[in-house]
């Protein structure tokens, strides 16, 4: 029984781990992304796409991060770490932007989140050291 409970700690732990990476991945990426912005005439087009890959490797990397000591359930975890990671990013940066906008497209953007971490979540809890 508390060797149940110590692998729901850790589960969890790995989670938390995961999504606060890849929040903080995410800002600083787009923070470079800004500055770039800046300096160099980027399109819509650009932005939307780079948006995306951001999205994408944050969930990786915090996917990965969040079943590297625990190599189990990573269909589960990855489905969580993308839900609350494009949870916690809206709110984030709406709260940065003064803006908050409840609208379908986020619940979109949760779905996609969610299958883009279950995915990293079985090839990660799955591929060979």
């Amino acid at each position: 029984m508390e060797n149940v409970m110590s692998n729901k700690k850790q589960g969890i732990a790995g989670i938390v781990k995961g999504v606060l990476f890849a929040l903080a991945l995410t800002v600083i990426a787009v923070l470079v992304l800004a500055i770039l912005y800046k300096f160099i005439n980027m399109s819509d087009t650009v932005i939307k796409v780079a948006n995306q890959i951001i999205k994408i490797a944050s969930i990786a990397l915090g996917v990965k991060i969040a079943t590297k000591k625990d190599k189990s359930k990573g269909l589960l975890k990855g489905a969580i770490i993308g839900a609350l990671y494009t949870v916690l990013s809206f709110f984030l940066f709406s709260i940065l932007a003064s803006s908050f906008s409840f609208t379908l497209g986020l619940l979109f953007d949760i779905l996609f989140a969610s299958v883009i971490g279950l995915i990293f979540g079985v090839i990660f809890v799955n591929a060979k050291k």
